[in-house]
């Protein structure tokens, strides 16, 4: 159920208290023993709080620690490019890891104290040295200290190899083992002062290179031709610079609506639990942007590291992440001439089947892996892969050419498709999906919770279709149990359940006690509540047998 304030702006009551969050950063020693006080990373590094004991000065300095042995392990001598976010804890997180790599002798790449770097930009700065070094130079990686869209008392913080993506669960299995090693014994981290660390770091201007790269990814002379107007809201995150960058220096007719930046996030409206959280592609974190739909022609926003998108039209508001996804799709694989005839659709297998539809209907290879961007970094590398998206709005795509554009996903170029898109076709792309709802028929989608301890979500992720008993969904037969991607035969790290107008998928959270039931019904909302209700019972009954 949702709050009684969701979707209203925060009150003081809401709001963290700064100070505190950062004294907590470096005063608080967290217990390497505690389970609950390690390094641990999930599908998109190691988050937490300080005030918890989980995001803390110790943490920051192992797991950079264990980041530089990696990589030299490895054989990654280059430079290794580090960016920030908004959050409060991304300043100091991100000063700490200065002065370890810098004592470690790692040439680093960084922004000004004062400026922040959304993740794409990293991705597609590491993309571009590796593209251009010299044969047999060494290769780049890099840092981006950022908890994504979690609430401001959150600090976050992950790696990204030599191709720029999400790291693997090899590589953040050893560097969080490593960092736990070294909370226990701390005397094997190198660290200088901040000041000699900054005196030796190279600043790094992310956000000019980034920005005047986007029209070998974006067509935005169409944009311009067709003067399409656009309001972009940072939502107090990474991608306000670069926003504000546009709207002087490219010629859209553009307008930054909220380019306040403020480590309590006061402007923003409460989400659906009545927590801030700058979830882009929530209707109640997005409810200022979308009661401002009628002043634009296309309504964008971001979360805090800019690696989500969220699509505001006046004709439906804000868009369902999984709805822009197919619309996406379908416009870029008829659109992008310079892609080849042979280049994929990549999808988490926990998006909608709209997409399947939409791959059907031009032709293209729909790859379904886990869920976890990592998965799509090899093919968006070797071009094989034309797009790569998931259901919690994070996607990218090649260039015009069909080129690796990054590696992670890209919030910027996915809002900035929505204009394309309508100054191309002449139609908002909640009037495609429109369409493609008259044609194949109305999805219902939607993700729930339930509550799980620590030994049920581990239970979760290891089922096998065996431990599942149910041979109906919903009144349809099961026509499969799925405990692998069939795109890549990997581990989903949960289950999925199909019938032949619906499907559920359930997997653990990462960071709650909570696990995760995504559905989707072809035939009505009943429906789909139905297969909610029973998903949970088919679950709760694998729990337990």
């Amino acid at each position: 159920m949702a709050h009684e304030r969701a979707g209203q702006v925060a009150q003081e009551q809401d709001l963290i208290n700064v100070d505190e969050v950062l004294k907590a950063y470096y005063d608080i020693t967290p217990d390497p023993d505690n389970v609950d006080q390690q390094v641990v990373f999930g599908t998109s590094g190691h988050r937490g709080s300080s005030l918890d004991g989980k995001f803390n000065e110790l943490h920051i300095a192992a797991t950079t620690q264990a980041i530089v042995e990696y990589r030299a392990e490895q054989g990654t001598t280059g430079p290794l490019f580090i960016g920030k976010d908004t959050h409060a804890l991304s300043l100091p997180a991100w000063k700490t890891a200065a002065e370890v790599l810098v004592a470690n002798g790692v040439d680093v790449r960084a922004e000004q104290e004062d400026e922040y770097t959304p993740t794409p930009a990293v991705s597609r700065a590491i993309i571009v040295f590796n593209r251009d070094k010299a044969e047999g130079a060494p290769e780049a990686d890099g840092i981006v200290v950022t908890p994504s869209h979690n609430p401001p008392r959150d600090g976050g913080f992950k790696y990204n190899p030599p191709n720029g993506g999400p790291a693997d669960t090899d590589a953040t299995s050893w560097i969080a083992d490593r960092a736990n090693e070294l909370m226990r014994d701390p005397s094997g981290i190198k660290r200088v002062s901040y000041d000699e660390a900054a005196a030796q770091v190279t600043r790094f201007d992310y956000r000019t290179a980034y920005c005047e790269d986007l029209v070998n990814v974006i067509d935005m002379e169409a944009i311009k031709k067709a003067g399409v107007r656009i309001g972009a809201d940072p939502m107090g995150g990474a991608a306000v610079q670069y926003w504000q960058y546009l709207s002087e220096k490219s010629g859209l007719d553009l307008t930054v609506v909220n380019p306040e930046v403020d480590p309590t996030w006061r402007f923003m409206s409460l989400d659906t639990d009545g927590k801030i959280r700058m979830d882009c592609s929530s209707p109640d974190a997005m409810a200022s942007l979308i009661q401002q739909r009628d002043k634009f022609d296309i309504s964008t926003g971001n979360d805090a590291d800019s690696d989500r998108h969220g699509i505001v039209t006046p004709d439906a508001g804000l868009m369902n992440p999984n709805h822009y996804l197919a619309v996406a799709i379908q416009y870029l694989f008829t659109h992008r001439p310079g892609w080849g005839e042979q280049a994929r659709i990549g999808k988490t297998l926990v998006s909608s089947s709209m997409i399947d539809k939409v791959a059907a209907e031009i032709g293209r290879e729909l790859v379904e892996v886990p869920v976890g961007f990592k998965w799509f970094v090899p093919g968006l590398i070797s071009g094989d892969m034309g797009f790569g998206g998931e259901e919690s709005a994070g996607a990218s795509f090649l260039t015009l050419d069909g080129q690796t554009w990054t590696t992670d996903k890209d919030g910027i170029i996915l809002d900035l498709l929505a204009s394309e898109i309508l100054a191309v076709t002449g139609k908002t792309p909640s009037q495609h999906y429109a369409e493609l709802e008259a044609k194949y028929g109305k999805s219902y989608y939607a993700r729930i919770d339930a509550d799980a301890n620590r030994e049920q979500k581990a239970r979760l992720k290891a089922l096998s279709p065996a431990d599942i008993t149910a041979t109906e969904l919903a009144g349809e037969k099961i026509t499969a149990i799925l405990t692998e991607a069939p795109g890549n035969g990997a581990a989903i790290g949960g289950v999925k359940v199909t019938t032949e107008n619906g499907w559920f998928a359930a997997r653990p959270s990462g960071t709650e006690d909570k696990y995760k039931i995504y559905a989707e019904s072809l035939t009505s909302a009943e429906h789909l509540a139905q297969i909610q209700a029973e998903a949970k019972d088919v679950v709760n009954a694998a729990l337990e047998g």
